[in-house]
Order: structure tokens, then C-alpha cells, then sequence
């Protein structure tokens, strides 16, 4: 489990590609280090991913087939940067939101805007995850815990505003048009969106079947 405050940003050091399986590396500083073991998760651009292997800084992680399909991780090479987030700890401030690290797929960038002080980046959603995004609701993109503005459901855009900090600690400042990034949604928003829909669709299926009144 992870809060969506990503903590800084490392560059992809090596990459290995097998069948069905890259492991990624990257070097850790000892801020990232500290406490960490094998078999310990770390969010790295969103996704969440085992620690296999610690040695002289370096931390590696296998991502499997599926994972580089769903996310970015398929498509990044070396040098490039990533977003990452130590697990969260028990006690700890949650800052953001809960983020599971599992990746509901991916958005692009259409549209960025440059105003002083920030930055506002305007994403497209596929229309099986519209639905579960709504005005000032929390979203996670690349792991980082965001609020959505400016929804628009028919063109499957929305807003969001990143405040100085926030580009000083991701690689949103990186980020171009045509870009893609990793979405999550929040669980609670989809719980509650998933359950309403069926819950109406069973009872006009209900309703369909009554006789007519006489």
C-alpha cells in the first residue's frame, strides 16, 4: 500500500529482457535504502513491484508480462526517469491517498500549459474509466496522488494542476504531449460506482419482468 507522495524520482540504470519478464534497475540513495529488503514492494511509476535483488546501491525488480502491458514500464528504456514511493508504514502521515500500486492502464497527454508558478496538464481517459472520475476526486497518475479538475465525460479529458513542489520531486516537469502515463483510480470511488450501476441494472431488469398493470 502506498499514499500517492512520491518521494523522488531515479533514472532507469540497466534493463534486462527475457520472454515474458525485464527486470528494471535503478540506483537508490540511502534515504530509499534504509530498511529496505528483498522481497519488499516499492511503487515505481505507479506500479507496484517486488525487490529482487539489493546490491551496491542498485536495486532491481522484476516486471512481468502483463505489468509491461498494462503499464508504461513496456515502453521506457534506459536513462529514462521514474517516479518512486517507499511502501507506506504503519503510523505513518498519509498525506495523499491510498494507492494499491495496481495499475488500471494508461491516459495521454494532450495538453500542457506553462502559468506561472505551475503547471496544468490536460490527460484523455478511456471510456471504461470515465466513469469512475469525478471533479475534485483523488486520482493516482505515474504513483503520484492527484485532484482532478475540468472533467469533461464527452471528450474523456481532465485537468491537473502541479504545484512547484510536486515537479521538483516527479518527472511531470519531463512530461511532453503524446505522452502516456499510468493511471490508477481510487478503489473507494470504484466500489461505490460499480455497486450503484448493478444495483439499478437489477432492478430495471426487475421492473422489465412485472406484468403490466391492468
Amino acid at each position: 500500500m502506498f499514499t500517492g507522495i512520491i518521494q523522488t524520482f531515479v533514472p532507469i540504470r540497466h534493463m534486462r529482457e527475457r520472454p515474458d519478464l525485464t527486470s528494471f534497475t535503478f540506483a537508490f540513495d540511502m534515504e530509499l535504502l534504509m530498511d529496505l529488503r528483498v522481497g519488499a514492494s516499492v511503487s515505481v511509476d505507479g506500479v507496484c513491484l517486488t525487490v529482487s535483488r539489493i546490491h551496491e546501491g542498485e536495486v532491481t525488480f522484476d516486471a512481468m508480462e502483463e505489468t509491461l502491458r498494462v503499464s508504461t514500464l513496456g515502453q521506457v528504456s534506459v536513462g529514462d526517469h521514474v517516479n518512486v514511493e517507499r511502501s507506506a508504514k504503519a503510523g505513518s502521515e498519509i498525506g495523499g491517498h491510498a494507492v494499491s500500486g495496481h495499475i488500471d492502464g494508461k491516459v495521454r497527454v494532450i495538453r500542457i500549459r506553462r502559468p506561472e508558478n505551475n503547471l496544468i496538464v490536460t490527460f484523455r481517459v478511456s471510456d471504461n474509466l470515465v466513469r469512475y472520475i469525478f471533479n475534485k476526486g483523488f486520482i493516482a497518475l505515474n504513483g503520484a496522488s492527484l485532484t482532478i479538475s475540468n472533467l469533461n465525460r464527452e471528450s474523456g479529458t481532465f485537468d491537473v494542476y502541479m504545484i512547484p513542489e510536486t515537479l521538483r520531486l516527479t518527472t511531470f516537469g519531463e512530461k511532453q504531449e503524446g505522452d502516456w502515463v499510468n493511471i490508477e483510480i481510487d478503489r473507494q470511488t470504484q466500489v461505490i460506482v460499480d455497486t450503484i450501476s448493478e444495483t439499478l441494472g437489477k432492478v430495471m431488469r426487475e421492473m422489465a419482468l412485472e406484468p403490466a398493470p391492468l
